[in-house]
């Protein structure tokens, strides 16, 4: 079995890393797109990031444009689009399918390891969100109308006290 953590993911600028840059930290690994009605999600993403960044958690953005041609852009493009539009700071790949026989690795495994409503393995639409834990664990599936401040109980849960500071 394929650890999650060592699977290749392509960086915007075309180097190759692996999710263990990410060792150790909450993910939340999302596909979007700069232009589908769900976009505006990158607002609530970045707040996450924001919120939670210090206590060891990252969204992990990649682009895809398997919805409806929702991600025409080149990776140049949708960097420029993210941080001119919504000053997205969190990390956002390349761009990658994430269904059919071109799917990326990380999304092969992580529709096995949790399938969406009635099993489903596919991808329905840009911004499935899933949870993963600081071992690197899949833990939650989220739909794409699933807002990100919805998912602040499931984040906090996973981060536990380590890195809390004191109000």
């Amino acid at each position: 079995m394929t650890d999650l953590m060592t699977l290749p993911i392509r960086k915007a600028d075309g180097t190759e890393t692996s999710l263990g840059t990410f060792a150790g930290k909450v993910l939340l690994i999302v596909n979007v797109a700069s232009k589908c009605g769900f976009t505006p999600q990158y607002e609530g993403l970045e707040a996450l990031q924001r919120k939670y960044a210090a206590r060891g958690f990252t969204v992990l953005g990649f682009p895809c444009n398997q919805f409806g041609g929702q991600e025409p852009g080149n990776a140049e493009e949708i960097a420029s689009f993210c941080k001119l539009t919504y000053d997205v700071d969190f990390p956002v790949f390349a761009k990658i399918d994430v269904n059919g026989d071109e799917a990326a690795p990380l999304y092969r495994y992580l529709k096995d390891k949790v399938p969406g409503l009635l099993g489903t393995r596919a991808i329905k639409w840009n911004f499935t969100k899933f949870l993963i834990d600081r071992e690197g664990r899949t833990i939650k599936r989220y739909a794409p109308q699933v807002k990100p401040e919805e998912l602040e109980a499931d984040i906090e849960a996973m981060l536990g006290d380590i890195g809390a500071t004191s109000s």
